[in-house]
């Protein structure tokens, strides 16, 4: 029995990767060593950094004047070094709040300076992307933060703020590298590994070059961007394991299509499985309003939530792991990344509509 795995993150991994990871994990191409052995100064790791860097520069199109990180401490951290780093000694920031992530970004920016929360859509139980006319900004603000996918409520932007002079920074841990986009309206991006791009450990940071090195007096170091820029990521030692897996990724992407490839799969696995929801004449429903729907997270109910326990339970006989919605909203929860294959959705969707029939 084949299986697939749903989970939200930590996440489903490319099959070639991890047999790739499993085939040098001992040696690595011969130097004798694992990857997770190397010292980050040795020439072999060095080599294997620098690969991964210019690998996702290459796939995300990022221009010259833009930094790439490679860091720990996950989003969380990043909801306090992001402040820290761009309010630049501006009084606040702006924040849309579209869900639970953009909450947790909000409530830590507000221990570093004020928030101006532009919009919300708690009216709809954060169920669509509010539209941007609606969004009261501060034009002053030292930078405008959103989170263009909610994990937890699968609600996605299918858009780019424009937000002019004022930097733009984005939450894209969970569709990093899922769609084309174009690297240059932002500040700064950034997004934990554990979704689309390797195993949970490593952090990326990508930062325009004129938002390092204006942090707070009594800033720690390891808080300041330009600790990180001036070492290439190596001030302390990396999470290397994590970047080399994060580099296979990279390569698989590039020898996939690289990310227009990605996007128009992901279309494709997306359509499938809201189309087998909306056909199924209210067995299962979808709470995201449709223009607003994710392609990597697809939240879903069942019509009689008595039914939940069995459907994952028959769904894990089947090989279709991790369904279960996040503790904060129920229901179910289907998590469809980069790394899966149409074939695991098309199973999904084979046992959601044998599972109407028998439960209807």
């Amino acid at each position: 029995m084949t299986i697939y795995n749903f989970s939200a993150g930590p996440a489903v991994l490319p099959k070639d990767v991890l047999l790739q990871a499993q085939a040098e994990l001992a040696d690595w191409q011969g130097s004798g060593m694992s990857v997770m052995e190397m010292s980050h100064r040795g020439k072999e790791y060095m080599g294997i950094h620098a690969q991964a860097e210019a690998d996702l520069r290459e796939l995300m199109g990022i221009p010259a004047n833009y930094k790439v990180l490679f860091l720990q401490g996950g989003a969380h951290l990043q909801f306090s070094m992001i402040p820290l780093n761009l309010l630049r000694g501006k009084a606040s920031a702006d924040y849309v709040n579209t869900g639970e992530w953009s909450k947790k970004a909000i409530g830590e920016a507000k221990k570093f300076g004020g928030v101006n929360v532009v919009v919300d859509n708690k009216d709809k139980n954060c169920s669509y992307v509010p539209a941007f006319d609606t969004w009261q900004r501060d034009p002053n603000a030292a930078y405008l933060h959103y989170t263009p996918n909610e994990t937890i409520g699968g609600v996605e932007f299918n858009w780019i703020p424009e937000t002019g002079d004022v930097p733009l920074v984005a939450d894209m841990s969970s569709n990093i590298l899922s769609r084309m986009l174009d690297v240059s309206k932002f500040g700064l991006i950034y997004a934990g590994a554990q979704k689309n791009i390797g195993p949970a450990g490593v952090t990326l940071v990508i930062v325009r070059d004129d938002l390092i090195g204006q942090v707070p007096t009594g800033t720690p170091t390891m808080l300041d961007y330009k600790t990180h820029a001036d070492n290439e990521s190596m001030y302390n030692t990396p999470p290397t394991y994590g970047i080399y897996m994060a580099g296979l990724v990279f390569q698989w992407l590039k020898k996939n299509g690289g990310i227009a490839a990605m996007e128009q799969a992901n279309i494709a696995k997306a359509d499938l499985l809201y189309g087998a929801i909306d056909a199924s004449n209210g067995f299962y429903n979808c709470p995201v309003n449709l223009a607003d729907r994710s392609r990597m997270n697809v939240p879903f109910t069942l019509k009689d939530a008595a039914l939940d326990s069995e459907f994952l339970k028959q769904a894990d006989q089947h090989g279709l792991l991790q369904l279960k919605g996040h503790r904060s909203v129920g229901g179910m929860r289907a998590s469809i990344y980069n790394a899966m294959p149409l074939a695991g959705v098309q199973a999904l969707v084979d046992f959601m509509s044998q599972f109407a029939k028998r439960h209807g």
